[in-house]
């Protein structure tokens, strides 16, 4: 899979996220990956469920993993931080 079917959510609007899923699946990408880690992660269920919902009715969300990273602090500390990729199909 291509990186460029990939939607990472952070910290802006959630309709950013979804314009950006929607305009992928518009240009004819059939597979887009939403990603997340932390806060963020109920923010990439919204962006899924909306485009589903609402934008692409006949969308599906194919597979949902959930995995933790660790990742490392500027003082070198590491922290465990949960992450979680959804993938949709149309």
């Amino acid at each position: 899979m291509a990186n460029e079917n990939v939607v990472f959510v952070g910290k802006k609007g959630t309709m950013a996220y979804v314009l950006a899923v929607v305009t992928q699946i518009n240009q004819g990408v059939k597979t887009v990956q939403i990603k997340a880690r932390g806060r963020a992660i109920s923010r990439a269920v919204d962006v899924a469920e909306i485009v589903k919902n609402k934008f692409v009715m006949d969308s599906k969300i194919d597979k949902v993993d959930i995995s933790t990273e660790e990742i490392k602090t500027e003082e070198g500390n590491t922290l465990k931080v949960s992450a979680i990729e959804i993938t949709l199909t149309k």
